[in-house]
């Protein structure tokens, strides 16, 4: 499964692999492309908790007006770190199995897990500066050895 993103740089639209080792590049002007997904109970395991970079999760609902709210934010987030971390949406509705396994119990909950692990957590929306503040924080409190690892 892959996802198409537009270049913030030239404009053009890449196609992007919803799991892979590195980060996405544009095929014209070579810059890292915001890596946005989208994964379910089926590859959320291969999409997510294997994936060697740090994943912003969105556990969202398309009936929930917050979650609507805070998309264009997150991919705002997703823009600003490009080569820094993976920003991959899971509506809770279609992958009820990953909902129970995060205890979600209120929508859009965000996490942001390395290695399958949480790293931190957030339950309601946030402007664009707070979440990239919540995001930069958690980046900076990794240890050096898992930080380093791309």
């Amino acid at each position: 499964m892959s996802a198409i993103v537009s270049c913030p740089n030239c404009g053009k639209k890449n196609r992007v692999p919803s799991a892979a080792s590195g980060y996405p590049r544009c095929g014209v002007c070579k810059t890292t492309l915001p890596w946005i997904v989208n994964a379910g109970d089926g590859d959320f395991s291969r999409v997510v908790e294997q994936a060697p970079q740090v994943v912003l999760v969105d556990l969202w609902a398309s009936w929930c007006g917050p979650c609507r709210q805070v998309s264009p934010a997150l991919e705002n987030v997703a823009t600003q770190r490009a080569g820094k971390l993976k920003l991959v949406k899971v509506d809770v509705d279609a992958a009820p199995q990953t909902a129970r396994k995060f205890s979600v119990q209120a929508v859009p909950t965000l996490l942001i897990l390395k290695d399958g692990k949480v790293l931190a957590r957030q339950a309601g929306a946030a402007p664009a500066d707070v979440l990239l503040r919540w995001v930069d924080e958690t980046l900076e409190n990794q240890p050096a050895s898992s930080a380093a690892t791309t």
